[in-house]
């Protein structure tokens, strides 16, 4: 038997979306079948990608990002407990990878910005970070937000998440992970949006 061989048909069974295909790829992979994972490299990399990206990563950052996720995908295979939680799991290790590159950017600027040509620093330097006045009202609009995004059905939660990591939707990859039609994407995320701003209209701040 081929160990690189496509998966059998019991891998797959009923499954289906971009869930499914991780979870088959990953039992696959510990079972020694290596296409199935190169499958799930090709299919969930654009949507691993946008992740990156939309956490402020920069573009020639963002490939390194995603294939350091991929790595430890595979380093972790033995170790991830449920193959149905496998895409979450690549979702969830991507913006925490995309995190720390951010982080650690702005860590170098706020170190470098504030001197002069021989290292001296100029306290007159407006700082990169927004002032305490603004961070309170930025913070009170996202409480206001997430007390009105977790009223929303199920569903749009789950839209406009995925709709919300990337600076351009991949309507396809949505699809696949939703289980909905392509074509029912972009009209889903339009009423859910509809719905969103009417529950924001009740909050002061947001109105603000």
């Amino acid at each position: 038997m081929n160990p690189t061989a496509g998966p059998a048909a019991d891998d797959v069974g009923e499954r289906t979306g971009l869930a499914a295909l991780a979870a088959a790829a990953l039992e696959a992979y510990r079972a020694g079948r290596t296409a199935p994972l190169e499958d799930l490299v090709r299919e969930a990399t654009p949507l691993l990608w946008h992740v990156v990206r939309s956490q402020g990563v920069e573009r020639d950052e963002a490939q390194d990002v995603v294939q350091g996720v991929w790595l430890a995908f595979v380093r972790s295979a033995a170790t991830i407990r449920e193959p149905d939680a496998a895409l979450k799991w690549l979702l969830v290790s991507a913006r925490r990878a995309a995190w720390q590159v951010v982080a650690h950017r702005r860590g170098d600027a706020r170190r470098t910005t504030a001197l002069d040509d021989d290292g001296v620093a100029h306290p007159e330097l407006r700082s990169p970070d927004p002032a305490p006045d603004e961070s309170v009202v930025t913070d009170e609009r996202d409480r206001a937000l997430w007390r009105r995004f977790v009223l929303l059905p199920e569903r749009c939660q789950q839209v406009l998440r995925f709709v919300a990591m990337a600076d351009r939707p991949d309507y396809r990859a949505i699809a696949e992970v939703t289980g909905m039609q392509v074509t029912a994407v972009g009209v889903t995320r339009g009423r859910c949006l509809a719905k969103l701003r009417a529950l924001l209209a009740t909050e002061e701040v947001w109105g603000a």
